[in-house]
């Protein structure tokens, strides 16, 4: 007679495991995947934005007053429409611009997010609260843009 090997016992998967979209709809890797994203979309902006630059101004490389050209206040766009315009003329300093923007935003669509989250989940106290902050980054947003 042959044995058999006994069967491990029959065990539950846990719920996240059964139904994988109820993983992809947790709050909490809805906004680490918000930050992730941001994060690489504003790092492949600014690198992409030094290539350009580099590879259209080859004498930075060896110009002695290539960083004072490349920091001057003046050469970099200042507004919006001229990130933009600059990011479809393909000119690097506009594309750095472009990233550095991403990354001031993804803070403010995370906190966008968690009030949604709050909001989704009934919890009017942290709603409110995040309602509050959400206001302030934005008013300090809007505020700083007077000269």
């Amino acid at each position: 007679m042959s044995q058999q090997a006994p069967e491990p016992p029959a065990t539950e998967l846990p719920p996240s495991a059964s139904h994988p979209e109820a993983v992809s709809l947790a709050p909490e890797l809805l906004i680490s995947q918000l930050l992730r994203v941001g994060v690489l979309l504003s790092l492949s902006l600014v690198m992409c934005g030094m290539v350009i630059t580099f590879i259209r101004h080859p004498d930075y490389f060896s110009s002695p007053d290539a960083l004072e050209r490349l920091t001057a206040p003046d050469s970099a766009p200042h507004r919006l429409a001229d990130v933009f315009e600059g990011v479809l003329a393909v000119r690097g300093q506009s594309f750095v611009m472009a990233g550095l923007l991403v990354m001031i935003t993804v803070p403010v669509l995370r906190v966008a997010l968690s009030l949604g989250v709050f909001r989704a989940q009934k919890d009017r106290t942290y709603a409110a609260i995040t309602t509050g902050v959400l206001a302030l980054l934005l008013l300090a947003f809007f505020l700083g843009g007077v000269e």
